[in-house]
């Protein structure tokens, strides 16, 4: 039997994939995070440890004392709590050799690599949730008016160079404006200071960043998302299809469609999309 050991944030993606595993027939270790991680979910592991963020070593002890040989991350950190940790001499030296880069893609892909070091390879999680990768088109009944069609086609490009120097995932765009960039607040966070800075008829952009890696930072949208959109008014979620993870799909697509928002998932080649779409 498999173990995979699943380094666990918050919310209900590290539930999922703990019992997707389960139903694929591996053993399921768990390690979460003090602060971050449901304590239910130990409920759902074969072997539970909580450790507080900066433990690397412990991580890896545990996940080596347990037979793990592949590993994924699921569920979300907090990210200014996250400027508080107090690494360990395993963490500390990984920072270090880090430099001034210690963007979100970095960090991963160096915690990638000492397991790896370890042997312990990294797995995509949503393999063990499949059916949470959202399809691409238009995913609502409502459609692209011709200012929101635009306002994708421009917020798309911004967020793509904004996700290529590793600062975050989503903007908010309104009239070919830039109203709010994703920093280290999270995507929730930044729509809503779109919201109250852009109002009605603004759009959300989400983005998978130019070559980010899979495995490690998948981004993803929900009824949560669709909330904060209708709360502002907003006009429209636009996000890259590929590798995006939709919680609660029907949910919010029934939220989206009371509210007047266009949901577009967006294919590989978005800029073809964009302009077949365009009214």
């Amino acid at each position: 039997m498999d173990t995979i050991g699943i380094m666990a944030g918050s919310g209900q993606f590290p539930f999922l994939v703990a019992r997707g595993a389960h139903s694929d027939g591996q053993r399921v270790v768990i390690c979460g995070f003090h602060g971050n991680t449901d304590p239910a979910l130990a409920a759902e592991a074969d072997k539970f440890s909580m450790i507080h963020l900066g433990q690397l070593g412990a991580l890896i002890d545990f996940f080596k004392q347990n037979g793990v040989s592949k590993a994924c991350m699921a569920g979300a950190i907090s990210k200014p709590g996250a400027l508080d940790l107090k690494p360990d001499f395993r963490a500390a030296k990984l920072i270090f050799k880090l430099a001034g880069n210690k963007g979100d893609d970095a960090i991963l892909r160096a915690v990638a690599g000492e397991l790896s070091s370890e042997g312990i390879s990294m797995v995509r999680p949503d393999d063990l949730v499949p059916a949470l990768r959202s399809p691409a088109g238009i995913l609502g009944r409502v459609r692209l008016d011709p200012d929101t069609a635009s306002d994708v086609r421009y917020g798309y490009g911004i967020a793509k160079a904004v996700g290529s120097l590793d600062i975050g995932q989503c903007v908010v765009v309104r009239s070919g404006m830039v109203i709010a960039v994703e920093g280290i607040e999270g995507t929730d966070a930044a729509i809503a200071r779109g919201g109250e800075l852009g109002g009605a008829g603004s759009t959300v952009v989400k983005v998978l960043k130019p070559d980010q890696d899979q495995r490690l930072d998948l981004p993803s949208i929900g009824a949560r998302t669709i909330e904060l959109l209708a709360r502002y008014k907003m006009a429209c979620l636009a996000f890259d299809a590929e590798g995006t993870l939709f919680f609660d799909r029907e949910i919010a697509l029934a939220a989206a469609d009371k509210h007047g928002i266009a949901v577009v998932g967006l294919p590989k080649d978005a800029g073809k999309f964009l302009l077949e779409i365009s009214p």
